[in-house]
């Protein structure tokens, strides 16, 4: 006579899809908003840059404003949500405000590139400290254990993408602050809008790099005919 237990819920043991350079850049732009969302934050620094050309950081300052006015309209036309847009619309009107306050276009940059000089201290810290700042911040996302810094492989995992953020700070503050003292706005607008992009990648690549190595880690699925009890 066979008696059937209780059977557990069934899990995924599909195998993975191939990580390609394509499916990696479609969702690091998933990561930043997808293309309203890059268009969004790109909006008004196109708009402050644009505008300062012809007429001065004043009437950029000004243009910034309308944009925003503009983009956010849009957005409750479509009922999307406002949360995202908000935070990086507001950064971009004080940072016209300074823009106006200092009498130069490059202003408006200012306060943006003080962030990869923060980030840049709290990633080579964590490293230091033994917390690499990826792991910090995504195992949880990444679905990892509580205990990952005692899990060899995906503490290396979150070392080198803690080591791969420092060198995209120090290559973006780097950047930054030539272009800063080169007084070219332009360029600065052009780095502003690509480093979420940049960023967004790496974030996508630590949580597929993490979620292999937990994958590779996992215990074996039983084969469905040994949960029957006889």
């Amino acid at each position: 006579m066979t008696s059937e237990g209780p059977t557990p819920p069934e899990m995924n043991t599909e195998p993975a899809r191939p990580v390609t350079v394509g499916s990696v850049a479609r969702q690091a732009i998933e990561r930043s908003g997808g293309v309203s969302g890059i268009v969004v934050t790109a909006a008004p620094i196109v708009a402050f840059v644009a505008v300062n050309a012809l007429s001065g950081p004043g009437w950029a300052a000004a243009a910034v404003g309308v944009t925003a006015v503009v983009v956010l309209g849009l957005r409750l036309a479509r009922r999307k949500s406002l949360r995202g847009p908000l935070g990086g619309l507001g950064v971009a009107v004080v940072c016209a405000l300074v823009a106006v306050a200092t009498g130069e276009a490059r202003a408006f940059f200012l306060l943006p590139s003080l962030l990869p000089a923060v980030l840049l201290v709290l990633f080579v810290g964590s490293v230091i400290v033994g917390r690499p700042a990826t792991g910090i911040l995504l195992n949880r996302l990444a679905g990892g254990p509580t205990d990952w810094r005692t899990r060899p492989r995906l503490m290396r995992v979150y070392v080198l993408t803690t080591l791969a953020g420092i060198g995209i700070h120090i290559t973006n503050l780097t950047v930054r602050i030539v272009l800063y003292l080169a007084d070219q706005p332009a360029w600065l607008a052009v780095v502003q809008i690509a480093v979420g992009p940049v960023v967004a990648t790496l974030v996508v690549t630590t949580l597929i790099a993490a979620r292999r190595v937990m994958r590779r880690g996992a215990p074996p699925v039983p084969d469905k005919d040994t949960l029957q009890l006889t």
